[in-house]
């Protein structure tokens, strides 16, 4: 029997980190409870590059692709992003599992808004990271903190 533990990547934030663009994190306790046979990388693709906090960015449609630019001097971060991305799914080319953060511009899978240039919602899809891990990761199922969090009303995403 090989004493070698499965791989998940999870969303840091969800981990406790304090890692979000606002300095918090939205840690949920279940999802270490949930994988504690496995070997948890922790993965968030914003911090490294634009610190904590920081601006906010979102997932707009632009002349008919997704971009992920930046809230407030409306920088196009997608080129940086994926970068940033694809040289940790070059670290890590197996893994078991992926569990990644809701409705976040780099982490949603098919929960994440996507805006217009006038930041009004036009749709819902997944973040960058979620895109390209979808790719690279073929047959590997990605969820969401959302299956293992247990129901609290006065917590938002």
């Amino acid at each position: 029997m090989s004493s070698v533990k499965k791989k998940v990547i999870v969303s840091a934030c969800i981990l406790g980190e304090h890692c979000r663009y606002d300095g918090k994190t939205k840690q949920i306790r279940e999802i270490t409870q949930a994988l504690q046979g496995y070997e948890i990388i922790p993965f968030c693709p914003e911090a490294p590059l634009f610190g904590t906090p920081r601006e906010r960015i979102n997932l707009l449609h632009v002349k008919g692709k997704k971009r992920v630019v930046t809230d407030e001097t409306k920088r196009d971060v997608t080129k940086v992003l994926e970068e940033e991305i694809l040289s940790f799914i070059k670290l890590h080319p197996q893994v078991d599992r992926i569990v990644l953060k809701s409705k976040s511009p780099s982490c949603g899978y098919g929960t994440t808004p996507i805006l217009n240039e006038k930041k009004e919602v036009v749709g819902t899809g997944s973040g960058i990271a979620a895109t390209l891990m979808k790719k690279a990761y073929e047959g590997i199922i990605i969820e969401d903190e959302l299956r293992f969090r247990t129901h609290n009303p006065n917590e938002s995403d």
